[in-house]
């Protein structure tokens, strides 16, 4: 049995490529792990602040220096760092906008990352990922191709998220992509071929 956390962040709801391809992926999961428990998180619904200032500052100090009244105010940023911590399996829903991610996905990966609980440094001074022994899955969906030819150098989904997660520790990632959703000899066969393309390792 696994934890799955299964993260969406299309603006499109029930339309969405993305959205779908991660519940195939689900599927698939459930199939080789009978009885897993799947925590839903709509990133595009709870409106995660971006941010600023104040909450950097409160972000990145330790947890003893802060007053109650502060601690309260991160709550729902702990809460989502709480989410990611006991995931055994996370699915991260990652269409492709303007050829990167949906801001609440960025968002919520400005949330998760905080200096010496999902990431330090070691005396080399080299970064240390603190957040071990998840394995990712990506649900890209795109409108052209860009896993290869041209469109490739401007996909910055599948690369940020392998090199940033890859940060925080999270190296074990395969991502399945939903491609040419627009392009007229590709689009009718696009999520067969994407959901027909995941094994679950």
């Amino acid at each position: 049995m696994k934890n799955i956390l299964h993260l969406k962040s299309s603006i499109q709801a029930a339309e969405s490529y993305s959205i779908k391809l991660g519940n195939a992926i689900i599927e698939k999961i459930q199939e080789k792990y009978p009885n897993s428990k799947v925590k839903e998180v709509n990133l595009a619904d709870i409106e995660i602040p971006h941010l600023n200032t104040e909450l950097l500052r409160k972000l990145f100090t330790s947890s003893d220096k802060l007053s109650e009244e502060e601690k309260k105010s991160i709550e729902f940023s702990n809460n989502l760092l709480e989410q990611l911590k006991t995931a055994d399996i996370i699915v991260i829903g990652a269409p492709l906008y303007n050829f990167t991610i949906p801001s609440s996905l960025k968002a919520w990966i400005d949330h998760i990352t905080r200096p010496g609980v999902t990431f330090g440094y070691g005396e080399d001074g080299r970064p240390v990922g603190l957040v071990t022994g998840k394995k990712i899955y990506v649900a890209m969906s795109s409108g052209g191709v860009y896993s290869q030819g041209p469109g490739k150098d401007n996909d910055f989904v599948v690369p940020y998220l392998k090199a940033f997660l890859g940060f925080l520790g999270m190296t074990d990632l395969t991502a399945f992509r939903a491609e040419g959703l627009k392009v007229a000899e590709l689009k009718d066969n696009a999520m067969n071929k994407a959901i027909n393309s995941i094994i679950i390792d």
